[in-house]
């Protein structure tokens, strides 16, 4: 459901009226506007919104973690129109179990690295990342460090050192 404040919004009117129901629900917050979007249509809506609406730069992508909730995630994209000095964000809700959603560094490349950080922290995959690995933690690191499940003392980790 769109928020009564952004039923007048011209870029929300727009977006809704193209792609319909994958215009989840939409508000207002801090003089931000944030719209959910289905995953299945999150590259397509992004491609418009870079080619028609002047979004040119994805600023962040990060993710939260509502565990024991479902869908367990939210992938949040924080978009800027650098001419017109506009912000969105988008957010895509994700299922807890194989958790996915499809990259947008073919819509901007800048969101290479922060797709890989929410993979590494979070364990939430990018379909068509040109390189999906983990960009802060060990390559053999168990787990997802950012999820609310994720043990508090952090699974153990041979450092090659005894601690006594």
């Amino acid at each position: 459901m769109i928020s009564e404040l952004l039923q007048e919004d011209p870029l929300v009117i727009a977006l809704v009226e193209r792609f319909g129901a994958a215009i989840e629900a939409g508000s207002l917050e801090h003089d931000q506007t944030i719209l959910y979007i289905s995953a299945a249509s999150l590259v397509e809506v992004c491609t418009v919104l870079r080619d028609e609406h002047g979004f040119n730069r994805a600023s962040s992508v990060t993710a939260l973690d509502w565990y024991p909730q479902e869908p367990r995630f939210e992938v949040v994209y924080l978009l800027h129109n650098v001419k017109d000095a506009v912000r969105l964000r988008l957010k895509v809700r994700v299922s807890g179990e194989n958790p996915a959603v499809d990259s947008v560094t073919g819509v901007w490349p800048g969101a290479n690295w922060y797709e890989r950080e929410v993979f590494d922290l979070f364990g939430v995959s990018f379909n068509g990342h040109p390189d999906l690995r983990r960009i802060m933690m060990p390559e053999d690191w168990e787990g997802h460090p950012l999820r609310k499940d994720f043990p508090i003392h952090g699974h153990k980790y041979d450092y090659g050192e005894t601690n006594q």
